[in-house]
């Protein structure tokens, strides 16, 4: 069967949110698609779409609801057939896909770990007492008042510029961004100093970049196959098992990285209180085709170490 590539006429449309972020990750995917493919931009169409997520500003993620805040009105749209494809920072992503829906295409991953930014360029332990930190994620707050329960967490919403911005107004002292995104964004003059995993771990899916597809278009899916990058989608399979086992969402402070070596994986996972008052860990290595099963051995342990109520609201 011949390939059916998209031209000028009848370009590939790429659905994305609208955030200079969201726009830099579905140029890359498109970018990546031209070269593997050596076709002119003009066969492509970023089409960029405004989620509830993006739209609510003056509430938490937390009151707001679960991860689709950031994907289900793209996804409305590739499911109609206004967009071809879909591009998404899979840390934002369900577990469950739309029926008829493939999340199955991962570029290589960026640097996974958060960034701690104080305008001063100061490091998370030089914080003075009573410091204000401001974080829109439940995660870093949890894993931050569990090791700094002196600190004033505040919340923090927005685009990586609107919350640099906030801080430079005083509205907090520091704030944690993802190294992938500044990275992304060529924002290397930000001070920073990245946490490391001992320190803090990450979101789930920190970092990677995913392509959605449906599931009906068997060309679209043989030419996302081109950009797949195995050992970010074997990292993927391990840490999302770990998630949905869990029932992970934005209302639940979950973290988790899986780091692969050839056949090997090394899965480390953490659930904490919402308050921040206790964290549960655990590590396991194992082959890299028993990742999904490890990530749900995983959390079946957390779980079972948490008992009723863990992660009950404070």
């Amino acid at each position: 069967m011949t390939l059916t590539l998209p031209t000028p006429a009848q370009p590939l449309k790429i659905g994305t949110r609208s955030s200079p972020l969201a726009l830099a990750q579905a140029y890359e995917a498109r970018d990546r698609l031209m070269a593997a493919f050596d076709l002119p931009e003009e066969a492509f169409e970023v089409v960029s779409l405004s989620t509830r997520g993006d739209r609510v500003q003056d509430r938490s993620l937390r009151e707001l609801g679960g991860k689709g805040l950031f994907s289900k009105e793209i996804e409305d749209r590739l499911l109609s057939g206004e967009v071809d494809i879909a591009v998404h920072s899979t840390k934002d992503m369900s577990v469950e896909q739309p029926e008829g829906l493939v999340l199955g295409t991962f570029l290589p991953r960026e640097n996974p770990f958060d960034a701690f930014i104080s305008l001063d360029g100061k490091a998370l332990r030089d914080l003075p007492q009573g410091a204000t930190v401001g974080s829109s994620s439940l995660r870093r707050k949890a894993q931050l008042l569990n090791k700094r329960p002196d600190l004033n967490v505040v919340e923090f919403r927005g685009s990586v510029q609107t919350r640099l911005k906030k801080l430079e107004e005083g509205v907090a002292d520091a704030t944690f961004l993802a190294m992938a995104g500044l990275n992304r964004l060529g924002y290397a003059d930000v001070p920073r100093t990245a946490v490391t995993a001992e320190e803090m771990l990450p979101a789930v899916a920190q970092g990677a970049i995913s392509i959605e597809h449906r599931a009906a278009d068997h060309h679209i899916a043989e030419m996302l196959a081109a950009l797949h990058h195995v050992p970010t989608g074997q990292a993927m399979a391990c840490e999302r098992a770990f998630l949905a086992k869990l029932d992970g969402s934005c209302q639940t402070p979950i973290a988790g990285l899986a780091e692969v070596d050839g056949g090997t994986v090394r899965l480390r996972g953490e659930i904490l209180r919402s308050d921040g008052s206790e964290s549960l860990t655990d590590d396991m290595t194992g082959p890299v085709e028993d990742g999904a099963a490890m990530g749900i051995a995983m959390a079946e342990k957390l779980l079972e170490r948490a008992g009723d109520g863990f992660f009950d609201w404070k």
